[in-house]
């Protein structure tokens, strides 16, 4: 099978550590053998692209202000799905990670961006939720569903985490 003709799309909806560190997985993995990668991030998905060095609180309602500084911003403030244990499951898992010279989340996020894997925003979480696409990771582009389904239409392989 020739795998650098071929496309993965990944749709992450999650907002979690361990979730967001699986779709990172997959995709360096993907990006490894060749296929072309692209990972569509819609609602608690955008917190992982959120970039802290970039936030603002400018131009917002009272809402999305509230929303924006109570929520995390990016891949070292996500919490884990189960066993968070207010942070001590992660503390944990991290740990666990280091003892076995595993990439933490950032690492794989930094991977992902140098192999070429193409992040997408969904334009109405974005929307609604208060994040502006400068307040994101540099080269996050915000599209709308209509454009992401036209790109997983276009995939061999296409997951929803």
């Amino acid at each position: 099978m020739d795998t650098h003709s071929k496309k993965v799309n990944l749709i992450l909806f999650s907002g979690e550590y361990d979730k967001a560190l699986a779709a990172l997985i997959l995709a360096n993995a993907a990006r490894e053998i060749g296929a072309e990668v692209t990972v569509f991030c819609a609602f608690w998905g955008l917190f992982l692209l959120r970039d802290p060095e970039r936030m603002t609180s400018q131009d917002k309602t009272l809402y999305e202000g509230l929303f924006g500084a109570l929520t995390p911003v990016g891949p070292d403030q996500l919490p884990l799905s189960r066993m968070n244990i207010a942070g001590l499951g992660k503390q944990m898992l991290l740990a666990m990670m280091q003892d076995e010279q595993a990439p933490t989340l950032k690492e794989f996020l930094e991977g992902a961006r140098r192999k070429g894997v193409r992040f997408y925003g969904c334009k109405l979480s974005a929307d609604v939720m208060g994040f502006q696409e400068e307040e994101l990771l540099p080269g996050v582009e915000i599209v709308t569903a209509t454009d992401y389904l036209k790109d997983a239409l276009e995939a061999e392989v296409q997951l929803f985490i």
